[in-house]
């Protein structure tokens, strides 16, 4: 069996799909920690900063929108809103400028924010950036490229939401920006495989120096802001919901999905198992179908030299090709 392999076969965690967040948190003290949750304020990334608060972390949630963080956070305890949008780089850079200047460490840094399915938007340098690339993958590779230096030595976590998603797309190397025709589902699968390589490549970066881990994960299918682009039309065509609102079999609720968010971001059992895609607070076996519900993760999401060739890329993209060197 490859290193690959090894790493995609499940552990026996003790959770499954339907728990929640602080089934998953139970027991664990996190008082003293500090999380990053990016759109740690709407969705799965509200569910996850609240229950890393209520296990006694810090929550540093940068925001599009800060009013509106501020007021979806209200009530929680230990969470600071900060300014940030991810697509744009100089934001990125002042973020991790004014967070690196308060000289904290940051032991878990959960990168959940993104888009889907959005109309073509271009953003980053000349507008030439595909939003979902930039957004979802850019971003976020620039994010824990500036703060890498604050990451807690041997214990820090870095979590990238994927999605299976990324059964519709691998990396379009030729064409990563969509410049020769835009596909709205493309376009967000792209991402999410840059999502799963992305963890993969820095886990094989910084394991065996700084020890910090990094993992990739699927939520699970979930009705939740993030399907502000796609009609009420198109949902019911795809049997997401019902007639009246209710989501279909199989649909987790956000607490369920924020789940394997948190799990990979805490469960001693991943301690030395760093770089895998984790799917139902487990690490996933590989996908043998197409059915998304069913999930698991497909090769391309899983090859280390895809994973080094979009590290090169994002690099020369962002400037940041000596962060971590």
């Amino acid at each position: 069996m490859s290193t690959q392999q090894a790493r995609q076969t499940g552990i026996g965690s003790g959770f499954g799909a339907l728990s929640t967040a602080d089934d998953v948190l139970e027991g664990i003290d996190l008082s003293g920690r500090t999380a990053l949750v990016t759109g740690g304020y709407s969705g799965l990334g509200l569910e996850i900063s609240r229950a890393l608060s209520k296990a006694g972390a810090h929550v540093v949630v940068p925001a599009r929108r800060p009013g509106t963080a501020e007021a979806a956070l209200r009530g929680t305890d230990r969470v600071e809103v900060q300014a940030l949008d991810l697509a744009d780089q100089d934001s990125v850079r002042h973020f991790a400028d004014r967070f690196l200047a308060s000289h904290r460490t940051l032991d878990i840094l959960i990168n959940n924010a993104g888009v889907m399915a959005c109309p073509e938007t271009r953003v980053g340098p000349d507008n030439a950036w595909e939003s979902h690339f930039a957004i979802n993958h850019l971003g976020h590779f620039a994010l824990v490229n500036r703060l890498y230096t604050a990451l807690s030595p041997g214990t820090a976590r870095v979590v990238s939401v994927a999605s299976s998603g990324h059964f519709l797309s691998d990396i379009r190397w030729t064409d990563p920006h969509f410049d020769q025709g835009y596909d709205r589902w493309l376009a967000y699968a792209q991402s999410k495989t840059a999502n799963a390589l992305f963890a993969l490549h820095l886990d094989s970066l910084s394991a065996t120096g700084k020890g910090v881990r990094a993992f990739s994960v699927h939520p699970g299918s979930i009705l939740t802001p993030l399907q502000r682009h796609v009609p009420r039309e198109e949902q019911l065509a795809q049997g997401w919901m019902s007639d009246d609102g209710t989501p279909a079999q199989g649909f987790k609720s956000p607490a369920q999905g924020a789940a394997t968010a948190v799990w990979a971001a805490t469960s001693p059992l991943l301690d030395a198992r760093g770089g895998a895609y984790c799917q139902d607070c487990d690490i996933a076996e590989p996908a043998t179908t197409d059915d998304m519900l069913i999930g698991g993760v497909k090769p391309w999401a899983r090859d280390p030299e895809s994973a080094a060739r979009l590290w090169q890329l994002s690099a020369e993209l962002t400037g940041l090709g000596d962060a971590l060197a």
